[in-house]
């Protein structure tokens, strides 16, 4: 049995600098990590049986979300899919998914479940693929997947598997998850969408104003994300974070986040995390072995 976490990101900055020919678009962000995430549980299981559970959901949109998304579909069942078709593997696997990450939210969290997925099957099969094949295969799920399989806060380029570790300040965060799901690919389809922000190189970003490209669309399709937003900016500079909904902002300790995450507006959610440069995966991974 393995029991791992599937931690949140956060995309400190993001920055649209183009559209490619495959309809993709060229991005450079900065993704660190959180202390804060869904839980996945795995056990052996017959010959080629894969079987998802769900052990928790944190809030109706989450829940909501989850049942209607086909077991095939689910990134977590993807993951274990392709690496039975990669390797051969003939092995199986119960998995049993506690979920605290809302889905839409820009948390990353189908990608972190499948990149922990990944790592994990790979160690309960006893597969013996290195991170590079594994975030290599991650790719195929999503971009996000092979910062997670990686594990290192990252300056991302490319449609954000160009990866570049990075050591940015890891302070305490308000996380606030307006009660909205926004799905990437209708962001990314958007006409409205900023799509020519200059490229810069990582030393010219270090010293520039973070912002997030999506942000003014998304606030304009979602106004509870621009009201969060002008409530959060209050007690620090506040962003959102991925393709939305959740936002954030950082605080020099969590004494502080949690006295402001306390006066969040009543009926929203949210959670104080600890940014870290070192995915709480990997840690977790190191200790077992």
């Amino acid at each position: 049995m393995l029991l791992l976490p599937a931690p949140a990101k956060l995309n400190l900055f993001l920055t649209i600098t183009g559209r490619r020919d495959d309809g993709y678009h060229n991005l450079q962000t900065l993704f660190q990590f959180v202390d804060y995430g869904d839980t996945l549980r795995f056990n052996l299981a017959p010959e080629g049986e894969l079987k998802l559970t769900h052990a928790l959901a944190s809030c109706e949109l989450t829940s909501n979300a989850i049942n209607r998304v086909a077991p095939e579909q689910n990134l977590i069942i993807k993951a274990a899919r392709l690496l039975q078709a990669h390797t051969g593997c003939r092995q199986g696997a119960h998995i049993e998914l506690t979920k605290r990450l809302p889905m839409g939210g820009g948390l990353g969290g189908g990608s972190s479940d499948a990149a922990t997925t990944l790592l994990a099957l790979n160690q309960l099969w006893q597969l013996g693929l290195s991170i590079d094949e594994l975030a290599t295969l991650g790719l195929r799920l999503g971009a996000d997947v092979p910062v997670f399989v990686r594990g290192e806060a990252a300056f991302a380029e490319g449609v954000g598997e160009q990866l570049t570790p990075v050591s940015p300040a890891e302070p305490w965060y308000v996380i606030l998850c307006p009660n909205v799901s926004v799905a990437t690919a209708d962001i990314f389809q958007d006409p409205e969408l900023i799509r020519n922000s200059p490229v810069l190189n990582l030393s010219q970003w270090l010293s520039a104003s973070w912002r997030n490209d999506c942000e003014p669309l998304v606030k304009k399709r979602h106004p509870e994300v621009a009201k969060l937003l002008s409530w959060l900016v209050e007690y620090a500079p506040s962003r959102m974070t991925g393709t939305g909904a959740c936002i954030f902002a950082s605080f020099d300790s969590q004494q502080t986040a949690e006295e402001v995450l306390a006066k969040a507006p009543q009926g929203m959610s949210g959670f104080v995390a600890k940014g870290c440069n070192q995915s709480p995966l990997i840690s977790a991974i190191a200790r077992k072995n």
